[in-house]
């Protein structure tokens, strides 16, 4: 019998097995909340600030002998969704298909993607 499974990867790149809607919801809020800025006065003491890395965190869907579904939102809501034949995505179905949103609407993506609903996904606005 085939054995869905759906899997986080957060941005510290740690992988989340069947993700609570809590954790999704945490790792959305991580990706979407606004860069610290270094504090007044600290000019000219210490390391000279790195750039913001760009950060991510994938939502992936499939089955145990079968397809796979990728939704990846990176810092600033850049969303890139894709179809594989595999885990070891050696053969794309589809184009990856991308789009910028906002906060609620990543956490739409990702609560379709949870409850299973590829189809739903496929019909957004995707460039």
């Amino acid at each position: 019998m085939t054995q869905a499974w759906l899997t986080l990867t957060s941005m510290d790149g740690r992988d989340i097995a069947a993700p609570t809607e809590a954790q999704l919801t945490a790792a959305l809020a991580e990706l979407y909340a606004p860069l610290r800025k270094p504090k007044a006065g600290a000019k000219g003491k210490g390391p000279p600030a790195s750039a913001p890395e760009a950060a991510s965190a994938a939502l992936r869907f499939g089955y145990d002998d079968g397809l796979m579904y990728v939704i990846e939102v990176s810092r600033g809501g850049a969303i890139r969704f894709e179809e594989w034949s595999d885990r070891d995505c050696e053969l794309a179905l589809a184009p990856p298909r991308s789009m910028s949103a906002d906060l609620n609407l990543a956490q739409q993506l990702w609560s379709l993607m949870a409850r299973r609903q590829v189809s739903r996904i496929r019909e957004l606005d995707w460039h």
